[in-house]
């Protein structure tokens, strides 16, 4: 007997190609529904306008790298406020929490980026080559003339698509129209063209070619997700005590699934949800919508797939009624995510309008602590960060109130008043002074009471004003 060495097993799966069959029911129409919306708002909202005066932007939305500021209509952030984006982080993961660990994955199902595109390249897809078996027949035709122009098609509204999901990305980060006629006429910044070369080709490659590789192989979020969901957490199930057997709806004995494969067909990651709970499922409803249908033409009930939980399961096999849908959303874990993430939202909102309308930071120059001038006073050094956060030139002037009596001079300044560009931040040094013999000079630290106040302009006066708590070094031990 002759022993032929065999080539070891390779254990690479060569990827199928998946083309989801057209499906019509309520959860295909609310993926429709929302992504028209989110489309809609990415594309549109570099667009929107928002007055803010002669010397700001008017962009509703915009992030103002060159100036180092974010702009969301009424709302203006500086880089000193990044709290305010980090809370928003904040609040995006407990949502993504809350809603993972109330109904599954359905960020992934309905409103992920990779989602939403690739459901809008098979709609193209689908409309230049028709539903899914004249796409099947399509792919596994040799190359002609009929299969050229349908991929030369589909490629080149792909690409417009890509393009203009690049060209919108760009167009956050300065003045739209501007950049838009800088674009066209080759008059815009390189990284312009290169953050939109790459995003148009990342967006054609992973909504068109990689689909759902992205969501298995790419995405963490799939293995993260088993931490968020419990038993009571609402997932799309297959009722395998109702439907199995499978077979024939004539046949006496066998189950309510006719072994279609509606669900399997229309299914854009490709899975046979009968199989039970899978990694690669996204939970998009679509398996519900196309069961659905065959229920009702077989004259079957419906939801033989549907939205269920464990605890349901275990409840509808023993012939009790599942759980309501309330019950399965308010339990301990999404209750304590809601009141979580209401109260940073809150604390956000409260710190929003609660910040002053002037902004100074105050730091005292140790080096020296202090300086003994020729009349024998005493004085310190303070560095000021002036902020002015409106659209004009502001005056700002300076007071000090402590037990001792002090004088304070500005550098470069005759008097006590300082102009500061709008929309900008200037530093100034102040200087405060202690006579000789003075209780200031002679203790070793005094406490000070530093107040700024904002003039306004000689049109819009204003009295707001803020303190600043700090010490003064005097010559005692």
């Amino acid at each position: 007997m002759t022993h032929t060495d065999s080539p070891p097993p390779s254990l690479y799966a060569a990827r199928e190609p998946i083309f989801p069959r057209r499906v019509k029911g309520t959860f295909r129409t609310l993926k429709w529904w929302l992504m028209g919306a989110m489309l809609g708002i990415y594309y549109i909202t570099p667009w929107l306008r928002w007055d803010r005066g002669p010397s700001l932007p008017d962009q509703a939305v915009l992030v103002d790298i060159a100036n180092r500021r974010f702009f969301f209509f009424m709302i203006e952030i500086w880089p000193y406020e990044f709290y305010f984006v980090a809370g928003l982080l904040i609040m995006a993961g407990l949502g993504l929490f809350l809603f993972t660990s109330a109904a599954g994955r359905v960020w992934c199902g309905y409103a992920c980026p990779q989602t939403v595109w690739t459901d809008l390249f098979i709609l193209v897809e689908r409309w230049v080559e028709g539903d899914r078996n004249a796409r099947l027949r399509l792919h596994r035709q040799s190359w002609n003339i009929e299969k050229l122009r349908k991929r030369a098609v589909k490629w080149t509204v792909w690409l417009l698509i890509g393009l203009a999901t690049g060209g919108a990305w760009v167009f956050y980060f300065t003045d739209a129209p501007t950049l838009l006629q800088n674009l066209i006429h080759g008059t815009a910044h390189p990284v312009a063209y290169i953050t939109m070369a790459i995003l148009t080709a990342t967006t054609f490659f992973f909504g068109g070619f990689a689909r759902e590789q992205i969501c298995i192989y790419a995405c963490p979020w799939p293995r993260i997700q088993a931490a968020m969901v419990d038993e009571d957490t609402l997932t799309i199930g297959y009722r395998d005590w109702r439907g199995e057997p499978r077979g024939k709806a004539s046949v006496e004995g066998n189950g309510d699934c006719i072994d279609c494969m509606a669900c399997v067909n229309v299914c854009p990651m490709g899975i046979d949800i009968r199989n039970g709970q899978q990694m690669a499922c996204i939970t998009c409803g679509l398996c519900i919508d196309a069961c659905n249908d065959t229920m009702a033409k077989i004259g079957k009930p419906l939801n033989l797939i549907s939205y269920m939980a464990l605890t349901d399961e275990t409840r509808e096999r023993a012939g009790q009624p599942p759980k309501s849908v309330w019950a399965h959303v308010f339990r301990p874990r999404t209750v304590m995510y809601t009141v979580l993430w209401a109260g940073i939202g809150i604390a956000l909102v409260v710190a929003l309008f609660l910040r002053a309308s002037i902004d100074v930071s105050v730091t005292p120059v140790r080096n020296p602590m202090f300086v003994t001038l020729s009349d024998g006073s005493i004085r310190n050094t303070y560095e000021l960060r002036l902020r002015n956060k409106h659209g004009e030139d502001r005056w700002f002037t300076f007071a000090a109130t402590s037990d001792a009596g002090f004088l304070l001079t500005l550098d470069g300044e005759p008097g006590l008043k300082v102009l500061v560009p709008a929309n900008a931040t200037k530093t100034q040094r102040l200087f405060v002074t202690a006579p000789a013999h003075s209780l200031g000079a002679e203790a070793a630290r005094t406490d000070l009471r530093l107040w700024i106040q904002d003039l306004g302009t000689e049109a819009v006066p204003s009295n707001d004003r803020v303190h600043h708590d700090t010490v003064f070094n005097g010559k005692g031990e």
